[in-house]
């Protein structure tokens, strides 16, 4: 069959050998992506306090970074629908390049409403970073799903956790130049976003999405089912799909609340750069690194256990970073705890998700998947520095805990029904 976005031909004897191109392309290019995103978000709030002089907006530059993710979630989608994912991926890549750019100029001339700007351009690379896991779905077979969605989020791993740490060197660069060194980042970040998109437009060739619909069944492709409306509608018709939505929803709206605040928590008791730079590594390093034994247990237990899994972990680390105090440790412990709830969430949803709508509107249903999640973290990150300013960061992570008890009810009410699809 010939794909739209390709004069070649493949056959489904060549298919095992392009799954293993796409995913080492899509691999690279989130190791790349990861680093270019944790290089600059590490600091997002230490910039945010010092442009804008006030610590309780110090969440609105993580915030504003995941409501940018959001926004552009539905236009990705919209693209990738009509077009494919690499034209998507570069898009987002450029766009990302393009906020980091505009926060280093924020910084220099002190405007705070520039440097959120800049902050919701950034965001476009968490966008493509989480939209590469459904394009490693694409030529998935059924029954692998979730060890594909897993192993490119692994991949994250490597630039995630070395991203904050190397936050300090890659200010120290700009140290006596007219970059403040907390704005040092987003420089390296601006270079970083740029030859990712350039790795995405130049090797993810055939694009997966296409060459999976070349796959579909004759007829099952037209332009109507191929619309946003139609992944909407997809969801709405399929009790499954609304679980897997409201499962990567309120993961990754707990996970943010939390993280965004914990840079500023810690400074209150003491921490510096490098000590706020290794708990965000660990943070990371439970997000991605221990996802592909997610994939596999969503893969051979199911993925109602895994979203239950995850419901666990994410009260287990409110508790833990909750009742932290002073103790960095206990903190720290948190959120490597926070990372691995966030990890069984994202990677059960998205299987989920895509098991339970049909293939012609899966590109529209996972960007309205990704559209309410990042919206839904946007509107928690916001409110968590004002929770955090009025009544402390232990407060934050009871607000979160609660959060959780419809997404576990939902899971367990499916559990005890119908069993999930795939």
């Amino acid at each position: 069959m010939t794909t739209a976005s390709s004069s070649s031909r493949i056959t489904a004897a060549e298919l095992p050998a392009l799954r293993r191109r796409t995913s080492a392309v899509l691999i690279g290019s989130q190791i790349l992506g990861g680093l270019g995103v944790a290089v600059g978000i590490a600091l997002a709030p230490v910039l945010a306090a010092e442009v804008s002089g006030s610590e309780a907006l110090s969440g609105l530059a993580p915030t504003a970074s995941v409501t940018g993710t959001a926004l552009l979630s539905l236009p990705l989608a919209a693209l990738m629908t009509s077009r494919g994912r690499r034209p998507g991926l570069v898009l987002a890549y450029l766009t990302g390049a393009l906020g980091a750019l505009l926060v280093v100029t924020a910084s220099v001339v002190g405007s705070f409403p520039l440097l959120l700007l800049g902050m919701a351009g950034f965001g476009a690379g968490s966008s493509a970073n989480l939209q590469a896991r459904f394009a490693a779905a694409d030529l998935a077979e059924p029954e692998r799903r979730g060890r594909a969605i897993s192993h490119v989020i692994w991949a994250t791993t490597i630039g995630s956790v070395l991203g904050p740490n190397i936050a300090a060197p890659a200010s120290a660069v700009f140290r006596g130049t007219v970059v403040p060194e907390t704005a040092g980042p987003f420089a390296w970040a601006f270079v970083i976003f740029l030859l990712t998109g350039s790795l995405v437009a130049v090797l993810l060739r055939p694009d997966p999405l296409l060459t999976a619909r070349a796959f579909a069944p004759e007829g099952t492709e037209t332009a109507a089912n191929r619309s946003l409306r139609a992944g909407v509608a997809a969801v709405r018709a399929a009790p499954m799909a609304r679980l897997a939505l409201v499962t990567v929803a309120v993961s990754h709206t707990a996970m943010v609340s939390v993280m965004v605040m914990t840079p500023v928590h810690l400074g209150h008791h003491g921490a510096d750069i490098q000590l706020i730079g290794l708990v965000i590594s660990g943070h990371i390093a439970g997000m991605y690194a221990f996802s592909p034994l997610m994939g596999r247990l969503a893969d051979r237990a199911g993925r109602l256990p895994v979203i239950g899994l995850a419901a666990g972990l994410l009260c287990f680390a409110a508790l833990l970073a909750g009742t932290s105090g002073g103790g960095h440790a206990r903190t720290a412990a948190g959120l490597f705890v926070l990372g691995l709830g966030w990890s069984a969430g994202l990677v059960a949803g998205s299987a989920l998700l895509t098991d339970s709508v049909p293939q012609a509107a899966r590109a529209a249903a996972q960007g309205l998947s990704d559209l309410t999640m990042n919206a839904a973290a946007g509107v928690g990150g916001a409110l968590a520095g004002v929770i955090v300013s009025r009544l402390g960061y232990g407060w934050l992570n009871a607000v979160v805990a609660c959060l959780l008890l419809p997404m576990a009810a939902l899971a367990l009410r499916r559990a005890t029904g119908r069993p999930a699809t795939g």
